[in-house]
């Protein structure tokens, strides 16, 4: 939501940047310092009521854990490793501030309801994140949401440093809307990472991911078995005509006595090439469909 924000914020830490560029400091020390000392402070002040105090310390950190990004592009030290270390850190400060938070219900501001609500904003942060981190390792788009993190720690120290100049209910209620905002971003980026899984896979013809369409023979073993029986006894009834053909032509059309040798000849052969023809086109019809069922158990 804040997002149009950012290029103002990067052109105010630009003059901070270029300063910070001509020293030894790098990038990822930044992001270290400014971990160490939001949730040092977090985690000392909030819990024993400081809350105010607490929130300036977190504000000045949270400054300088944001110039880590502006010096790296200065420097031309941009990587995968920054922003990986950068991610991380942003969950440790998170969970600090949140479980300094629920510390403070527990001893100072005696409301256990109020610190189950600190952790659920702890836990609905971490699962914003993570979904969108998630979503995009799988290639899915999930830029979407309603309480990024920018937004979430805005509320809490918002309200948290009001609190702590005296203005009643205010952390309460800044609690209580932090909370439905992080619920409400999750199921933003469950629904658009569903929705970017399903473009996809219309894309791709629909097919689910891992499955892949089976041919029509490998469907139905019967049928392609028929179909190579059907084959087999088309070649052999192919090859008995072509037999008959070349004894037709081989056979002189005059003279009784050749007729009458050929015909006799033809008689003598005729019951038992008919069983042999008749036992090969029986083994060539069964050969092809045992075997391929033998390869389909079960079909």
């Amino acid at each position: 939501m804040l997002k149009v924000l950012r290029p103002a914020i990067a052109r105010v830490l630009t003059p901070a940047g270029q300063v910070l560029a001509r020293t030894p400091v790098t990038p990822n020390a930044l992001t270290i310092i400014g971990t160490i000392g939001m949730s040092a402070g977090a985690l000392t002040l909030f819990p024993t009521g400081h809350l105010f105090a607490g929130v300036m310390v977190c504000t000045g950190f949270v400054l300088t854990d944001m110039l880590d990004g502006t010096l790296a592009r200065i420097k031309g030290t941009t990587g995968k490793f920054g922003a990986f270390l950068d991610s991380t850190m942003d969950r440790i400060a998170d969970a600090a501030v949140f479980v300094g938070l629920a510390a403070w219900f527990l001893r100072g501001g005696h409301d256990k309801v109020l610190a189950g609500v600190a952790v659920f904003c702890l836990v609905a942060g971490a699962l914003v994140s993570y979904a969108k981190a998630r979503a995009e390792s799988l290639g899915l788009t999930c830029d979407v949401g309603f309480a990024e993190r920018t937004e979430r720690l805005l509320i809490a120290l918002v309200a948290t440093g009001l609190s702590g100049l005296g203005v009643p209910y205010v952390l309460p209620i800044g609690l209580w809307l932090l909370a439905v905002a992080s619920a409400f971003t999750f199921g933003q980026r469950v629904y658009a990472a569903w929705r970017s899984a399903e473009q996809l896979a219309a894309a791709a013809g629909g097919a689910p991911d891992g499955v892949t369409p089976a041919s029509d023979e490998a469907a139905d073993p019967d049928a392609a078995g028929s179909d190579a029986a059907g084959s087999d006894a088309a070649g052999s009834a192919a090859a008995g005509s072509d037999g008959a053909g070349t004894e037709a032509a081989g056979s002189p059309a005059s003279g009784p006595d050749v007729a009458e040798s050929a015909a006799v000849s033809s008689g003598a052969a005729g019951p038992d090439s008919a069983s042999s023809h008749s036992a090969s086109r029986a083994a060539g019809s069964a050969g092809p469909v045992a075997g391929h069922r033998d390869a389909w158990p079960g079909g």
